[in-house]
């Protein structure tokens, strides 16, 4: 039954063109991770974790036009560019299901800041998967006394660290026999923890979790600590120093922090400007590191604050 449904929600925002060419395929659409529209470009699908180039069969590529793309970009705004002048200012529409649609175009500037995007030229639908239960491995290492430790996921790009993330926030919200069941605040800046689609979380987070949705990381932290007193704060991809200066303000608040960062090992995140200074303070209590060598999500390697490794190859 979801798997039925995520495919209409995929099918419902395609050119009525490119709609019947993907669903000819008969994929399963469980394991479909990304539909990449490009004006001039074949019609590409990243499938099961390899490039497809579509249609598959002897009649050749199929080739993406203008019209399929404002044709794409008119189901995916409900007809109103207007409308969702905001969330592309961001560079994506997330749409019904907690699937986001990245655009790139012609950037629009109004005091040196993105205002809008218009002759837009590829749009990349990146198809939300949620697995309940996959984080039941690293639970019992990234909580103590049935309290949870400040934890730092390093994870390379798609090694599933935002659908780890997003089961760790259900578990935490929830309980289990790991943890009491917390009030968890996420800042969900892009739309990708929660999946809101006009308000309303597409993905399980879980019943004591309270969502800011696209709103920049290090404010979103601040007002949830101010207005919703959270005892869990969880965000995904830390990027600039105000986001790891508001991860430590956060601490010193008394809120344990679930959070993320782009990288390959321990000696990478060190090595990052101020994230690092964190690090060596000994702040995160424990470090799971994702990889992707036998498949997404794969756990490589958990380590406490010292260093020590805790466990491998989850």
């Amino acid at each position: 039954m979801r798997e039925n449904q995520k495919k209409q929600q995929i099918l419902n925002v395609l050119a009525k063109s490119i709609r019947r060419i993907v669903a000819h395929e008969n994929l399963n659409f469980e394991k479909l991770q990304e539909v990449r529209l490009r004006v001039g470009k074949p019609l590409m699908l990243e499938y099961e974790n390899r490039e497809m180039v579509l249609p598959t069969e002897a009649q050749g590529k199929h080739i993406v036009t203008k019209e399929e793309l404002r044709e794409t970009m008119e189901y995916i705004c409900h007809y109103s560019l207007y409308a969702y002048e905001q969330e592309l200012r961001q560079g994506f529409i997330t749409i019904e299901g907690g699937h986001r649609a990245g655009v790139m175009g012609k950037v629009i500037l109004e005091n040196n800041h993105v205002k809008n995007l218009q002759y837009i030229s590829s749009v990349n639908i990146r198809v939300a998967h949620e697995i309940i239960g996959c984080a039941d491995s690293v639970m019992q290492y990234i909580t103590k006394n049935r309290e949870v430790c400040h934890t730092l996921i390093i994870s390379p790009p798609r090694c599933g660290k935002t659908t780890l993330i997003r089961d760790i926030i259900r578990q935490i919200s929830d309980g289990n026999r790991y943890i009491k069941g917390c009030t968890v605040g996420v800042v969900d800046e892009r739309s990708e923890l929660g999946g809101c689609y006009l308000g309303v979380a597409q993905n399980q987070l879980g019943m004591r979790t309270d969502i800011l949705d696209c709103c920049p990381k290090a404010e979103g932290m601040i007002m949830l600590i101010r207005s919703m007193a959270p005892q869990v704060l969880a965000i995904d991809e830390i990027g600039t120093a105000e986001d790891v200066h508001a991860v430590e303000y956060a601490m010193q608040c008394g809120c344990k922090l679930i959070a993320s960062v782009h990288g390959m090992d321990m000696d990478e995140a060190s090595e990052k400007p101020v994230l690092g200074d964190l690090i060596r303070k000994r702040r995160f209590e424990r470090y799971v590191i994702l990889g992707n060598r036998h498949h997404p999500g794969e756990i490589k390697h958990i380590y406490d604050e010292r260093g020590s490794l805790l466990c491998s190859g989850l």
